[in-house]
């Protein structure tokens, strides 16, 4: 589900369409984050993973299919599902940012459900936002940035900042390699209070 620019206008919008629930339920983002982990699995492991019911499952699951994110991959009992992979960039309506829809921004908002500080940077700074949060915690854990410039970078209180950093870390983890850099965030010592504020 990559955007390609040969593609009609109208493949766009569904594209866009397809990942939209995706970003305003938290349950969907979890179940297509969870299959972006496993790669693919059946109504059965999504009951048993993520403890839903069964009508809920089957319901999650079919709309996804149906959005265009979730394929079968195997039409045999028990069907098996697989994401399709999204990487999808929107501008903000004011035209002043770009982020790009990826799993782990997926997974950032399914976590919304279970995370207060995640649900609560949501509120603030909507989804954009988040892609925005979730930039720099992957640039701090690579130890390229701390909370203090991200919060003079966005205008937001240092701790606002750190507390969306650390909501974001098990995220960044998941879906990112962050030895590349060489800095772990426990040896860093910018302003020689790094390690102190982390």
């Amino acid at each position: 589900m990559e955007h390609d620019a040969n593609r009609a206008d109208g493949d766009i919008v569904q594209d866009f369409l397809s990942v939209a629930d995706l970003l305003e339920e938290p349950q969907l983002a979890q179940l297509y984050a969870y299959l972006a982990r496993e790669g693919e699995a059946t109504v059965q492991n999504v009951m048993d993973d993520l403890e839903l019911a069964q009508g809920t499952a089957y319901s999650y699951v079919n709309r996804l299919v149906d959005a265009g994110v979730l394929t079968v991959t195997d039409d045999e009992q028990p069907r098996r599902y697989a994401p399709r992979e999204i990487d999808l960039t929107v501008t903000t309506a004011a035209g002043d940012r770009e982020y790009t829809i990826t799993p782990a921004l997926i997974d950032a908002v399914g976590r919304r459900e279970t995370d207060a500080d995640i649900d609560t940077y949501i509120d603030r700074h909507g989804v954009a936002g988040l892609a925005t949060a979730l930039t720099y915690a992957i640039a701090r854990e690579r130890g390229e940035v701390t909370h203090r410039l991200m919060a003079e970078d966005l205008d937001i209180s240092p701790l606002a900042a750190e507390m969306i950093l650390q909501a974001l870390r098990p995220v960044v983890h998941e879906h990112y390699d962050t030895e590349e850099s060489g800095a772990g965030l426990d040896e860093l010592d910018i302003d020689g209070d790094a390690a102190d504020d982390a």
